[in-house]
């Protein structure tokens, strides 16, 4: 059987999702909890990566059980959940078609961005809010981000990963702002994002909006003169949802 997680994670304690030699990653730590519970190794397939402190609130991964597990749907979320550490947990577990690819079937990602602006940030916001006390323009913040909206060629909004990526055009539908208090939320949604995309148009827009960067700037490095270098703190990035 196919399962495909729903998985939930404080990325600050580790280096990202993907699996790598030194094994602190969110991927290799649910694969070891997989092994356990199977007693052989399962490979888990993830929607995307999240980088180191980045957090999700529903990552999507597929695993194949063995062939003579006997286990159900809930009991392999309750096994995980009795294994995991208690900032990675399984949300949901659902039977997939024996084709579902959790990232290649994937149509688009939300993710959403934390700043807290006020002048002092709040213990339990400590690596997962970007701090940023210096008066914002909400207006200058949202111009800039519009500018993002569409079609475009996010080459200089994305960081070297070393590995060339061939297309770099990613369509974002829709990014929205809301102010909750001192808290400031920015949402990005679209088709796909590339390396630190998202943390280079938050740095952008925020860069805009607290008098250090110029629109005018920013809409010249998206047509191509100059690459953006400004990546905003992995502490406030969320995967909020893959759509499929």
């Amino acid at each position: 059987m196919r399962i495909r997680l729903a998985i939930a994670y404080d990325g600050a304690p580790f280096a990202g999702w993907q699996s790598q030699a030194g094994g602190n990653t969110v991927q290799d730590t649910v694969e070891s909890a997989l092994a356990r519970i199977a007693q052989s190794p399962v490979r888990l397939h993830g929607a995307g990566r999240t980088d180191a402190g980045v957090h999700a609130l529903a990552q999507v991964a597929h695993f194949d059980t063995p062939e003579d597990s006997r286990m159900g749907l809930v009991e392999w979320r309750r096994a995980l959940n009795g294994i995991l550490p208690p900032t990675v947990r399984v949300l949901r577990a659902a039977k997939a078609a024996a084709d579902f690819h959790a990232r290649f079937d994937a149509k688009g990602k939300v993710y959403s961005y934390d700043i807290w602006t006020g002048g002092v940030l709040p213990p339990h916001l400590f690596r997962r809010a970007w701090h940023m006390p210096q008066p914002l323009d909400p207006e200058a913040l949202r111009g800039t981000l519009r500018m993002f909206v569409g079609r475009h060629d996010f080459r200089p909004f994305a960081a070297n990963r070393g590995a060339h990526v061939a297309d770099t055009v990613r369509r974002i539908k829709g990014i929205r702002v809301a102010h909750s208090g001192q808290l400031l939320r920015l949402t990005f949604e679209g088709d796909g994002f590339l390396y630190k995309m998202v943390r280079m148009l938050a740095g952008a827009g925020v860069r805009v909006a607290i008098g250090r960067e110029s629109h005018a700037a920013i809409r010249e490095i998206l047509d191509g003169a100059g690459k953006w270098t400004h990546v905003a703190p992995a502490d406030g990035l969320y995967l909020v949802r893959v759509r499929y």
